[in-house]
């Protein structure tokens, strides 16, 4: 007795969606890369710079936080970038 042929075709589906599963993620695109390294860039200083401006508003001391955030926003997205950099080469 032969097997059925869409048991046949059904099992080896199975054995290529199993062996899929198994196997890295595909590498994302440069321009993926590209994109979320500039985000965590912008979004860094665009952050601090709203946290020195709120903090300014407060405490009346206009432009100083403001500044002193802006450039350490640009610092910690600097970082941001270097860590995401070195974890893409891995």
């Amino acid at each position: 007795m032969s097997k059925d042929p869409f048991k046949t075709r059904l099992e080896i589906a199975k054995k290529k969606a199993f062996d899929k599963g198994n196997n890295k993620k595909p590498e994302p695109s440069p321009i993926g890369n590209a994109f979320k390294l500039s985000t965590e860039l912008v979004s860094a200083v665009a952050v601090s710079t709203i946290i020195g401006f709120i903090l300014d508003k407060t405490f009346g001391t206009k432009p100083w936080l403001i500044l002193i955030f802006f450039f350490v926003g640009v610092f910690a997205g600097i970082m941001n970038v270097i860590k995401s950099a070195k974890k893409m080469q891995k």
